[in-house]
């Protein structure tokens, strides 16, 4: 068996299958091109890399541990996936802390890789990327949760349209005894399991008996408490409300503080596509926003966030690779905006002009990824906070 990448997932797989081989562009020469060997391909790879193009009887690693054809263990594992475009991480680590003492485990794209909880004996609550979902062949989930989604990884799929099928993929393994908790847009996708399909979070209450009064949580993070307790009355008829407000919001998602003149700043870091931005300025509408753009768009359609943006009283500071994009999208709708290349100069630059005023609001929300400047969107929130604190 061969591995595709040297990452996490890899590492974790060669320490199960001690034979296996690690390949990434820079083996190409040593790769057989024509070999039938299984090929498990590791998420962040993309379908156009030269290896992938040269590999056959190509596998994830969720068909590799989870499906009946290639897992080690007798014993099948319960799983719950949770795909779509934003809340993913948000709706896996609330469903696990509501979960824990029922023996649920969080793993794939947040907490353990795949490979390193198999031993455990957990069910799994499995957060899933369309990278590993484009790969998977056989490997279904029990329950599927899917929030929305929206524009995303274009530069990786090549289309809109291709993004999102690897989100429906699941869908179509699925048979009679799972059930799959999607849009309402996608009611008609083909599937065996037991579809409950949904418009926003006030149907899902509707529809589940939430009293969405009972949540602390408010939008965007609502809808992921919602999602989290509806499995949970699923599974085990129970709407756990004490649970799910005591569990506490990770870093970089809409969080709020104050610098040292009592001024609001918010650290929206993870907002790494349109989408997430559009729901964040939701979150703050009627107040007046200084907010920090750019990075590595990823080839996404910046005109959606631009027609919220017109109806937003902001200002708007450039950063990343795509701060030149930006400044001239804010031209042509008539939109404030400042090209600062960096978030430094972004921080510094607001840091001039912002006031403790209730009704202002300074805030990070990219809609990029980090990866033009910062290791991530956690190394780049970071060192927002530092900047704004000093």
């Amino acid at each position: 068996m061969r591995v595709l990448g040297k990452g996490k997932t890899a590492l974790a797989i060669q320490k199960i299958y001690k034979d296996v081989k690690l390949f990434d562009d820079d083996d190409i020469n040593e790769y057989d091109k024509n070999s039938n060997e299984l090929t498990v391909v590791s998420p962040g790879i993309p379908p156009y890399n030269r290896i992938v193009k040269s590999s056959k009887n190509i596998i994830s690693d969720y068909d590799l541990f989870l499906s009946n054809i290639y897992k080690k263990q007798d014993k099948d594992i319960f799983t719950i996936w949770i795909s779509g475009t934003n809340g993913k991480t948000t709706t896996t680590s609330m469903l696990e802390h509501i979960l824990k003492k029922e023996n649920f485990l969080s793993a794939g794209n947040i907490g353990l890789p795949l490979a390193n909880a198999m031993h455990l004996e957990k069910n799994l609550i499995l957060e899933t990327s369309s990278f590993t979902l484009h790969y998977t062949s056989y490997a279904k989930p029990n329950i599927y949760i899917l929030l929305p989604i929206s524009d995303d990884h274009l530069s990786w799929h090549g289309t809109f349209s291709k993004y999102e099928q690897s989100k429906l993929k699941p869908l179509s393994s699925m048979n009679e005894n799972d059930i799959a908790i999607i849009p309402s847009k996608y009611e008609k996708s083909i599937t065996k399991a037991k579809i409950i399909t949904y418009e926003n979070t006030k149907d899902l209450c509707k529809k589940y008996n939430i009293n969405d009064k009972k949540i602390q949580f408010k939008e965007p993070f609502l809808i992921d408490a919602v999602l989290a307790l509806c499995v949970k009355k699923i599974l085990f008829n129970n709407i756990d409300y004490d649970s799910i407000n005591t569990f506490k919001q990770d870093a970089h998602k809409l969080e709020e503080f104050l610098d040292t003149k009592n001024r609001m700043w918010i650290d929206d870091s993870k907002a790494t596509n349109v989408d997430a931005v559009i729901q964040a300025l939701k979150t703050y509408k009627g107040k007046k926003i200084y907010l920090i753009l750019g990075g590595d768009d990823k080839g996404a359609d910046l005109n959606p966030l631009f027609e919220m943006l017109k109806l937003s009283e902001v200002c708007i500071y450039t950063i990343g690779t795509n701060a030149s994009r930006l400044y001239k999208l804010s031209i042509k709708n008539n939109i404030n905006c400042e090209i600062c290349n960096s978030l430094e100069i972004a921080v510094n630059a607001i840091k001039n002009i912002h006031t403790s005023n209730d009704n202002h609001i300074a805030m990070l929300s990219p809609a990029a990824s980090s990866y033009d400047q910062f290791n991530s969107y956690k190394q780049r929130g970071e060192l927002f906070k530092q900047w704004v604190l000093e």
